[in-house]
């Protein structure tokens, strides 16, 4: 039963993250919109989306589970994200046409499920051949992605300034920054996600000012994005009920708290750790979904605790479906409201131009620091020097990829000179 739990669930993980229906990590969910309206090609979506989750899988996940039965979901997750995006699939509404993306989410599932086997087998030998490189790369890569976590709520502030102006977007950056000390100072939650959801807020409340043309004729930004969780929901249930299942039978859990209590038998906790989670990442998972049009794989993690509580496996995979449906139809709603006002609409191309600006700052600071850790001084140098000299390739790769394909090439780069005896690495 593990096994063909296991399995399964990598399955669809992978497949949802190839077709852009869920991913979870929380750093490459606003990227998924660059590649479904054609600014990013699937090449450089994969290399990024590599680059932003390899380090915690190997440096966080893999070791975390191997130390226990029960699998770390990140472990699992942040691989089948990596696995999703590398096999081929048009962001195309009539994918199911094209006989290579339908190839393309049928290898993404059968390699998702392969991987969630050797995760169940063991991937000790792994971690323990990474850990033999001259160079260690991957704890290093696993902070690529910080920025873009920290710096994302900045892009309602943003928004403003394009839509309303300069005066505007600082007033409101100062007062998301306000929220977010606070919220960090009284350790309630996520501060990045309540900081976001701030900044959605007075967006919608500069909106509200403006008044309700009859002559008004924009496409709705979020509604349309969120279409793509709503005719996708049964593949969201199903991967509730496989998630619901598995915590139940103490395959998966999702964080340490809870993983290392019910490692103990402590039950209990275990629920009080996953509902506080849960709890606390409403706000970053939440806002993150609407405004991408991505859902969470393992939705808000309320899926975990019901998981944990129900008395067999059938009814944790009945919750689970249930669960996790009901999160995801609550962004329909937000969607919706946040679509009723014209200022919202008609900021739609401000809203995106604003993400994709923040994306690209975040991601080319945060792989510079991670090129940085990795070999200080030619990390720098190699990030900067690519990033630059991509501007004047004949065929450019999309900015915000450059940074994550530098930092790989830096871990590449060094541990070959370090072979050959060109780098010594730090002691």
């Amino acid at each position: 039963m593990r096994y063909i739990l296991i399995f399964l669930t990598g399955a669809v993980a992978s497949m949802l993250a190839n077709r852009g229906i869920a991913i979870f990590n929380d750093a490459v969910r606003p990227i998924i919109p660059e590649f479904k309206e054609g600014r990013m090609k699937r090449s450089e979506l994969a290399a990024t989306t590599f680059a932003l989750s390899i380090g915690l899988v190997i440096g966080f996940g893999i070791p975390f589970s191997i130390m226990s039965p029960i699998i770390l979901i990140h472990s699992l997750f942040l691989g089948t994200d990596i696995i999703g995006t590398f096999f081929h699939g048009e962001p195309s509404n009539n994918w199911l046409k094209d006989k290579k993306s339908v190839r393309g989410f049928i290898l993404s599932g059968l390699a998702g499920g392969v991987y969630g086997l050797l995760l169940l087998i063991g991937l000790k030998w792994f971690v323990d051949g990474i850990q033999k490189l001259p160079v260690n790369v991957f704890d290093a890569l696993g902070g690529l992605g910080d920025p873009v976590i920290f710096a994302f709520a900045a892009f309602p502030p943003l928004a403003i300034a394009f839509e309303y102006g300069y005066k505007k977007g600082i007033f409101s950056l100062g007062i998301v920054l306000l929220i977010r000390q606070i919220i960090e100072r009284l350790g309630y939650g996520s501060p990045d996600g309540w900081a976001l959801l701030a900044g959605f807020i007075i967006l919608m409340l500069f909106a509200i000012k403006e008044k309700n043309e009859s002559n008004v004729d924009t496409a709705s930004l979020f509604v349309d994005r969120v279409k793509n969780i709503r005719k996708n929901m049964v593949w969201i249930a199903i991967m509730g009920a496989l998630y619901g299942m598995s915590c139940n039978i103490n395959l998966l859990m999702e964080g340490p708290q809870s993983l290392l209590a019910l490692k103990e038998g402590l039950k209990s906790d275990a629920v009080n750790f996953s509902l506080a989670r849960a709890l606390s990442f409403i706000p970053l998972k939440g806002t993150t979904s609407l405004a991408t049009g991505t859902f969470v794989t393992d939705g808000f993690g309320f899926v975990a605790t019901v998981g944990i509580l129900a008395p067999n496996i059938i009814i944790a995979g009945i919750l689970g479906a249930a669960v996790i449906s009901l999160e995801a139809s609550s962004l329909l709603v937000f969607a919706r409201f946040f679509d009723r006002f014209p200022g919202i609409r008609k900021a739609a191309d401000n809203i995106r131009s604003a993400m994709s600006k923040l994306l690209e700052v975040a991601l080319i600071v945060g792989s510079m620091l991670a090129a940085n850790n990795i070999a200080p001084g030619v990390g720098y140098f190699v990030v900067a020097g690519l990033y630059l000299l991509n501007e004047t390739a004949k065929r450019p790769l999309v900015k915000m990829a450059v940074g994550p394909i530098a930092a790989i090439l830096v871990g590449i780069i060094v541990n070959i000179l370090a072979l050959i005896g060109l780098y010594m690495p730090a002691a």
